[in-house]
């Protein structure tokens, strides 16, 4: 079965599909955004398309405090089972930074999208963050 080339996809996809959330901004400009998987910025557009590329990269918080991240297996179109390459990061964020640069950009899987990633990346690694508890500190003026 051959596979359906992006561009015709994202021109069938563009416009409506389910995943598309439409908010209006400043006056009468409207902004399109996309809840899609393997959308980094969440913006729909044919360039951050999980639906319309073969080539996709996903961060996303993982289990026990650590990001996973994944991509796309170009020959497995067909089988969404088999379709992502899943790992978890669990290192320090820095260490997590290279490694994404490393997949990512030098890899020469999507250097385009290799600040999108370390966006996402950093995002997701600050929300992981638990805020420390304890007793707050008096004001000494009061």
């Amino acid at each position: 079965m051959a596979t359906v080339p992006g561009p015709l996809i994202w021109e069938i996809v563009k416009k409506n599909n389910s995943f598309l959330v439409k908010e209006f901004g400043n006056g009468t400009a409207s902004v399109q955004f996309s809840k899609e998987p393997n959308n980094l910025y969440n913006l729909n557009s044919y360039k951050h398309s999980g639906l319309a590329n073969h080539k996709t990269v996903t961060i996303q918080a993982g289990k026990d405090s650590s990001v996973a991240f994944a991509t796309t297996k170009t020959k497995k179109q067909n089988r969404p089972a088999s379709l992502l390459h899943k790992s978890a990061l669990k290192k320090e964020f820095p260490r997590m930074a290279k490694a994404v640069k490393n997949q990512v950009g030098e890899n020469y899987y999507r250097p385009d999208l290799k600040n999108a990633a370390l966006a996402r990346l950093s995002a997701v690694n600050r929300s992981l963050k638990v805020a420390k508890s304890g007793v707050k500190k008096r004001n000494r003026q009061a």
